[in-house]
């Protein structure tokens, strides 16, 4: 006997000829839809057999899976950019010692793109779901129209007031830039798109506080992406003419490219020219130089967003908005004293 297929949002959406937005606002009650459309909508996801879940600590036991879903944009999840992967460890570890299980999706561009809900959510096999990585916050709004019980982690967003869970990298990469410029350091340049993640521009910001309390000026044009706005990887491209004495670099995997890409060309890293990352994170035999970086526990951030979104499944109380985690300057040798 063959199983009958859940239906999804999207597919409501494709009968109607609508947005799966639209679908999503109708079905949770939300505004924006008007009440005749409201209710073809409401009739045709009864007539498809499309059952809405609760997303309370009032939901029926029955409907509880046990699972909590981490949705991950597929474009920060590749062979060459695997610290998601590193989190989604931690954080699978430390939801398993508190019963739960985790279920990974990956978030395509084209599904972020054309608003596609998670399938996860739309197949009703999560109480509650982290979203790690950046997200658009269009897309993210239409989480929110539908969904309740998700956080989000490694970035935030100031528009929609969502529950988030990040590292303090503003103030972390001020500390680590400061202990560059401290060890003679006065030509320094960022490495990292400003705009291609939160993490990314708070980091920029707080190299750019260590530099101008220093006195040393800066320009924002002297950015050196080592993403696209999106946050894929694209080629760094040095400034060969005219070098600084050392690179701060957004992450520890950019540095160990710069590093690679300094040593192809003769330079020797700390003698020549100095790089520091951010993380605490390279895999083994990924840089030829111990790297001087920032540590975040990331037993401790998946420790934060477990507390987190487990209150918000059970209904209990927390408290709402960022939750920054601290982090460590961990000198090595990769920072020449001038």
């Amino acid at each position: 006997m063959d199983k009958k297929k859940k239906v999804r949002l999207s597919d409501i959406a494709e009968k109607l000829n609508i947005s799966t937005v639209t679908v999503s606002k109708a079905l949770a009650n939300k505004d924006g839809v008007g009440d005749d459309l409201r209710k073809q909508i409401k009739d045709m996801a009864e007539e498809m057999g499309y059952k809405v879940k609760k997303t309370n600590a009032n939901s029926n036991s029955d409907q509880v899976t046990g699972n909590i879903g981490i949705l991950i944009p597929a474009r920060f999840f590749s062979n060459d950019f695997s610290f998601y992967w590193y989190l989604f460890n931690f954080l699978s570890k430390e939801l398993l010692s508190r019963n739960y299980y985790s279920i990974m999706e990956l978030l395509s561009d084209e599904d972020e793109t054309k608003l596609t809900m998670p399938r996860m959510i739309q197949d009703q096999k999560v109480d509650g779901m982290i979203i790690l990585g950046q997200t658009n916050d269009t897309y993210l709004d239409l989480i929110k129209s539908h969904y309740d019980n998700f956080i989000l982690m490694d970035f935030y967003t100031n528009k929609l007031h969502l529950d988030s869970v990040s590292d303090d990298d503003y103030y972390c990469s001020y500390q680590l830039t400061n202990y560059v410029i401290s060890q003679g350091h006065k030509k320094l340049r960022f490495v990292g798109n400003f705009g291609s993640t939160t993490s990314i521009s708070d980091r920029y910001m707080g190299f750019l506080k260590a530099m101008h309390e220093n006195g040393i000026s800066t320009d924002f044009n002297e950015i050196i992406d080592d993403r696209d706005s999106k946050g894929r990887r694209i080629e760094i491209k040095l400034p060969y003419d005219n070098m600084p004495s050392a690179f701060i670099c957004n992450c520890d995997e950019t540095a160990a490219i710069v590093i690679t890409q300094l040593e192809s060309k003769g330079f020797k890293v700390p003698q020549d020219i100095s790089v520091t990352g951010f993380d605490n994170y390279l895999p083994q035999g990924r840089s030829s130089v111990e790297l001087t970086t920032v540590m975040i526990k990331p037993e401790d951030s998946a420790k934060v967003a477990a507390d987190l979104i487990i209150n918000k499944i059970k209904g209990e109380s927390y408290i709402k908005g960022r939750h920054l985690v601290s982090g460590n300057l961990i000198i090595r040798n990769s920072v020449k004293t001038l």
